[in-house]
Order: structure tokens, then sequence, then C-alpha cells
């Protein structure tokens, strides 16, 4: 699977690293493509050298004003014009979507592919990976987005919320019958 994954480029503390490359290890050990934003820096380059330590592939789309942090060894690296074009790239390229932690970029991205699947632009997997909590209040959000009335389809089909790495592989790879 080629699986985009949308996530700050800070470097963060240990308890936001380490679930992180638990990730990584797990699409790289199962064939997977990392398709990411192709920053070498921060938790961006944490999940690209747990996935490329452990076999997979990475596919990054940078942007121009950022391909400086662009990382040097990926399998493949497109450069986009700006970050619309990125994001629109990112999702071309991908099967499934996970949201690990981030900053707005992040929240921008995931909301995005949100809204393009509750409009029926896309039906591709999106899972929200909650470590230590960092997505709770987002998910309490989302649910009240449900329960009063400003979703037109129910939340579960918009996205899966995974407390653990390997739940959201797992959710992944039972969404796209690939197990």
């Amino acid at each position: 699977m080629n699986i985009c994954v949308f996530l700050s480029a800070a470097d963060l503390d240990e308890r936001y690293t380490r679930p992180a490359r638990e990730f990584a290890e797990l699409l790289g050990k199962g064939g997977h493509t990392l398709v990411w934003g192709g920053s070498d820096v921060g938790l961006m380059k944490v999940v690209a050298d747990g996935v490329q330590e452990a076999g997979g592939r990475l596919l990054g789309v940078s942007v121009e004003f950022l391909v400086a942090k662009a990382r040097p060894d990926a399998d493949e690296m497109v450069v986009a014009r700006d970050l619309a074009e990125r994001k629109a790239l990112l999702l071309e390229k991908a099967d499934a979507v996970v949201v690990m932690v981030g900053g707005t970029g992040t929240l921008d991205e995931a909301t995005d592919i949100l809204e393009l699947k509750k409009h029926g632009h896309t039906t591709k997997p999106v899972v929200l990976l909650n470590t230590a909590g960092f997505y709770d209040g987002l998910k309490e959000q989302f649910r009240r987005m449900e329960d009063e009335g400003f979703l037109p389809v129910p939340l579960t089909d918009l996205v899966f919320f995974a407390e653990e790495p390997v739940g959201a592989l797992a959710y992944l790879e039972e969404s796209l019958g690939k197990q």
C-alpha cells in the first residue's frame, strides 16, 4: 500500500517519536510505501528513517520553499509549486491516509481529506493516530458535529481513531483487503 502520513516536521518529545517510529517500522516491514511531505527533519525524519530501515519505500512530496529540507535519499521525490498542490499530490499518490501529531498544517491536511470523504470525492480510509491523547479534543469536537447534525454522514464513515500504531495499520489493511 501507499500510505500517506500527515505529521509534524518539528522535533518532538519521546512520547510522540516512539509511537511514530513504531508505526514506521510496521509500514516498512509490511513492504508498504510511505507517502509524506518529503522533509528530512523532525518527526517526518523519524518516520522516514523507520520505514526505510525496515525495508519500505519513501515517496516524498516536497514544496518549492521547503526543498532545501527534502530528504536526499528518498526513492522518489516530487516538488510541488505550493502547499495546495502538495496536498493534492500526496492524496493522489496514496491508497490510505494516517494523520499523526502535528500543528496547523497537519490539521489542514486532515480536515481537507475528511471534507473530500464527506462529499464522496474519495473513499480512501483515513486513520487519526491519537498518540498520547493528542487528538482527544478534536475527537470530542467531531462527535459534537455529528450529534448536532453538522456531518451528513456518520463519523465512523469519515475517520477511524486509533490509539496505537498497530491498530492503525490493522484498520488500513482490513479496509483495503490487504492482510
